[in-house]
This record gives C-alpha cells, sequence and structure tokens, in this order.
C-alpha cells in the first residue's frame, strides 16, 4: 500500500459525499472558521505531489520487479494494508479527538465537540459496508428469512394455496436477488470508503487543522512496521525495498512537520492556542 500523505480536505468526496450531506443538514456544520483552517494552497500541492510521487514509486516497484507471490496474495494483501490503516488511523483519531477535548479549555472542548459531525460521518459511512455485506450474505444464504417463514407469513394473509407458494417463491428468488447485487455492490463500496476514510484522516481537520498532520506520521510508521516483518511485497534487491520503505514515512513525516511549522509561522496555528491555554 502506497503510504500517501493523507489529505486533510474538509469536503467529503465519493462514497461518502451524499451521506454527508444529509448528515450535515441534519446536524448542521461546525467547522473550524477560516481563521483555524485556512486554504492554504502551497500545502494542498505539496500534499498531492506526494501522493503522486508516492503511487508512482509504488506502480514502478511493481512493474519493475517480480512479485514475491502470486497475484491473489498481492491484492490481498494490500487489502489488509487498508484494513490496517483504517485501523490506526480510526484509533488514532478518537485518541486524538479524546485528548483535545480533554486538554482544551472549556470553550474549546464545546467547539470541538459541535465539530465531530465529519468524523462521525466518516465511522457510519465505513461501518455501513461491512454491515450491508453481512446482511446480504445472511439473506443469500437463508439465515434470515427462509421459506418456511414466507409460507408461514403468506398463509396467515392469504391463506394455505398455490397462491401462497407462487408469492413465497418469488419472493424468495426476487429478496435472494437484490441481496446478490448489494452482496457485489458492498465490497467495492467497502474498499473506497476505507481509502476515503484513510486519505481523510478520518475528517480530523474538522476537528482542528493540526490533527490530520500529527495522525499522518503514526499511519506511515505503523504501516513501515507491518510491512517489515510482512515481508516485501516484490522480489527487489535489499537496497531498493529499504530506500522504498523508509521514503515513503521519511517523506510524509518531513511534510508533516513542514506543515506544522507553515501554520505555526504563517498563520499562527498552534497547539497551545488550539487548545485555548
Amino acid at each position: 500500500m502506497s503510504t500517501a500523505r493523507p489529505q486533510a480536505d474538509r469536503e467529503a468526496t465519493g462514497p461518502l459525499a451524499t451521506v454527508d450531506e444529509i448528515f450535515r443538514a441534519l446536524m448542521g456544520s461546525h467547522a473550524p472558521d477560516s481563521d483555524e483552517r485556512p486554504d492554504d494552497r502551497l500545502i494542498s500541492r505539496m500534499q498531492t505531489a506526494r501522493t503522486l510521487l508516492g503511487l508512482g514509486g509504488a506502480v514502478w516497484l511493481v512493474l519493475a520487479y517480480p512479485l514475491s507471490s502470486g497475484r491473489e496474495e498481492f491484492v490481498l494483501g494490500k487489502l489488509v494494508e487498508l484494513g490496517m490503516a483504517c485501523a490506526v488511523l480510526l484509533t488514532g483519531s478518537v485518541l486524538g479527538i479524546i485528548a483535545f477535548l480533554a486538554a482544551g479549555a472549556p470553550d474549546r472542548r464545546r467547539a470541538f465537540a459541535r465539530r465531530l459531525a465529519g468524523p462521525l460521518v466518516c465511522v457510519l459511512a465505513l461501518a455501513l459496508g461491512p454491515a450491508v455485506f453481512w446482511l446480504a450474505l445472511a439473506t443469500v444464504k437463508g439465515d434470515l428469512v427462509g421459506e418456511v417463514e414466507l409460507v408461514d407469513f403468506y398463509s396467515s394473509l392469504l391463506g394455505r394455496g398455490i397462491l401462497c407458494s407462487v408469492l413465497s417463491f418469488l419472493t424468495l428468488v426476487i429478496g435472494c436477488l437484490l441481496a446478490i447485487a448489494v452482496l457485489i455492490v458492498s465490497v467495492p463500496y467497502t474498499i473506497v470508503t476505507a481509502y476515503a476514510c484513510v486519505t481523510s484522516c478520518f475528517r480530523a481537520s474538522d476537528v482542528h487543522q493540526l490533527l490530520p498532520a500529527l495522525l499522518s506520521p503514526l499511519l506511515v510508521w505503523s504501516l513501515f512496521v507491518f510491512q517489515l516483518f510482512n515481508g516485501p511485497d516484490v522480489a527487489a534487491p535489499p537496497e531498493v525495498l529499504y530506500t522504498f520503505l523508509l521514503g515513503g514515512p521519511l517523506s510524509v513525516t518531513a511534510l508533516s512537520v513542514w506543515e506544522v511549522h507553515r501554520l505555526r509561522t504563517r498563520y499562527g496555528i498552534t497547539l497551545r492556542n488550539a487548545l485555548g491555554r
């Protein structure tokens, strides 16, 4: 998995956009003001450039050297890394937000609490994929509703007969087809949503601009340790492998340090000011 620098964009994209709009309409938007979250184009360009370089390096490595295992194992390994990235960032985001709420001044705590809509949207959207997948799979297997239950249901309405059997059969077939369709859609939805959550740091920037810069190194160094003990994906020389493995975490960490420095020197955004201390 490419250790791309997670973006700090507030607006949700992809599968999160519709859910985000509905949630904001119901809960209201309490995002940071422009003085706390400036629109710095240079930071955005640097993040985009780092992401493209990381993706380009990953693609070059896979194309230049043979895979250490089969293609299926490689794809499954990337999905495992994506799941691990979600777990690391979700844990880090929760702990970071709790730390901000605990350490902030009373008025800042209330402001941070009102900004939790974005992170909650990410968590709910991510949880929706596996939940829908499980429900669809249970429907296909007949664990939720079986033929006997359907026959009893229609019998209570129409009585025993051919019509009851036909309706039960049609309900089973249509329900099974719909469940299969949902099952197929839920897999790419879950993958895309997980990637969107990772690249947005679970919308932690909605709470404060500094959080994504503080969380990004945690993610990339966790993935570095995982990849180090899990073995290389490609059969490349050690100097190439370790340069690639270290290049991602070091560049993301350097970019995060630079971003924190720029926010402090250019906009006066510091951790002390963020907490109202």
